[in-house]
């Protein structure tokens, strides 16, 4: 790798954990009506400074996702403060439309505008309670799991690949991603500064994460691979090729080919990933960006790794968090009716 862009003096710089949010706002011109009624007010008894600090307390996707929330109930007819008929009846409205998390969200964020303006909440009554209660008995509380993507079918989709350069792309988002155990999030989120070469791979330096919202980061290390597909030479490859020497890792490729200056979205993720699966006769039904992970925790407990090694790639705060891929990648073990049929 005489001249690779993972060089071992690569610094690693550092950039602003907290950005300036406007609640008001998103990226999108479609969601940039302010919420009038509905908007969470932590603010308005404070001082200037206090408040900015305030507001930044909460991730921009969970400001995002609170204004959402209440502009669908206020869309409803709901109104701040609200009684606890009036949110059992949205709830009841909603059951058919909604998964039951989706509505414990809602639920959450409206207790949220309730205690922010020293209200009393609705959702603690007892007719709110009893309510999705019956509605999780009805509708059950089980969740859409992502599919996860295997080791074997991830090679084999990469056996498919060619040689252009949104395949070199595509390579190195799908190694990187799977080795690294990475969020759709963490994994679009990366700059070339984040990488760095040592003797037995790559350190990634993941700066934020769904569950590290203050920014103290971790350090996630990728070996060279001893099969045919190696992560660390499918991201040098790209990296030599794009000439990325700073700043979005993964980018988008327009139609003629040419590298845009853009970081790719984490929806983009599925898409590569489903793309790449139907081209290889892989059925896509059931995978997204976040079978990338699934399929280094499921492939890893297969192969007899610990569940602490397992969490120390990943992040996961638990084993409880790791159960169910353990699990479901465990059950053919000593199966009890495979020990006698």
């Amino acid at each position: 790798m005489s001249n690779s862009r993972l060089t071992r003096d690569n610094p690693l710089l550092s950039r602003p954990k907290i950005r300036e949010i406007d609640l008001t706002e998103s990226q999108t011109p479609s969601a940039r009506k302010p919420i009038v009624s509905c908007e969470i007010n932590f603010t308005t008894r404070l001082s200037s400074k206090v408040a900015g600090y305030v507001e930044l307390g909460l991730a921009e996707s969970t400001r995002r996702a609170y204004a959402a929330d209440l502009a669908h109930f206020e869309a409803w007819g709901g109104t701040i403060p609200a009684s606890d008929g009036t949110v059992a009846s949205y709830i009841a409205d909603q059951a058919e439309l909604l998964s039951v998390a989706t509505l414990c969200r809602r639920l959450a964020t409206i207790s949220k505008a309730h205690t922010t303006k020293g209200l009393t909440s609705p959702t603690s009554s007892e007719l709110v309670k009893a309510t999705i209660k019956g509605i999780k008995r009805s509708l059950g509380t089980a969740q859409t799991e992502a599919r996860p993507l295997l080791k074997d079918d991830l090679f084999a989709m990469l056996d498919g690949t060619g040689n252009d350069i949104k395949s070199i792309r595509d390579r190195a988002l799908l190694l990187v991603g799977f080795a690294g155990g990475f969020r759709r999030s963490e994994l679009v989120g990366l700059d070339a500064e984040d990488i760095k070469l040592v003797r037995r791979g790559i350190i990634v330096q993941l700066r934020w994460s769904k569950t590290d919202q203050l920014g103290a980061g971790r350090k996630i290390a990728i070996p060279y691979g001893r099969t045919r597909w190696c992560p660390v030479s499918a991201l040098d490859t790209w990296l030599s090729l794009s000439a990325i020497e700073r700043g979005a890792l993964f980018r988008c490729i327009d139609r003629y080919g040419q590298i845009r200056n853009q970081r790719l979205s984490g929806e983009a993720v599925a898409l590569v990933l489903r793309e790449r699966l139907a081209k290889t006769g892989i059925d896509p039904a059931g995978y997204s960006g976040h079978s990338l992970r699934a399929g280094l925790v499921t492939s890893a407990a297969m192969a007899g790794a610990s569940t602490w090694k397992i969490r120390a790639q990943t992040g996961h705060a638990s084993d409880a968090m790791l159960a169910r891929y353990v699990r479901d990648s465990d059950m053919f073990t000593s199966n009890a009716a495979g020990a006698i049929l």
